[in-house]
């Protein structure tokens, strides 16, 4: 599948979008730090949740959960969430 990577963690990736595989999220960001040590720390904490200010976003939708089931032609967005004053 394709994923969309946010600027913040281009440092891993060197590019915007990346293929990866998995049935589910957590799965596919297992893949992507396999390839790309230290991005599944920044998006997922130390006891597999999402972090606060990570949102993700399976063909358009809003997704928090971790096993949400993957198909390999889906599009994932992983975006920063915005904050501060």
């Amino acid at each position: 599948m394709k994923v969309l990577i946010p600027g913040a963690l281009r440092s891993y990736t060197r590019q915007a979008e990346v293929e990866a595989a998995g049935d589910t999220l957590d799965a596919m960001f297992d893949d992507l730090d396999h390839r790309y040590p230290g991005l599944r720390f920044r998006v997922v904490d130390e006891q597999g949740h999402l972090r606060p200010n990570m949102r993700l976003f399976v063909n358009g939708l809003g997704v928090r959960d971790l096993a949400h089931a993957l198909r390999q032609d889906d599009f994932v967005a992983v975006v920063l969430a915005l904050s501060g004053g």
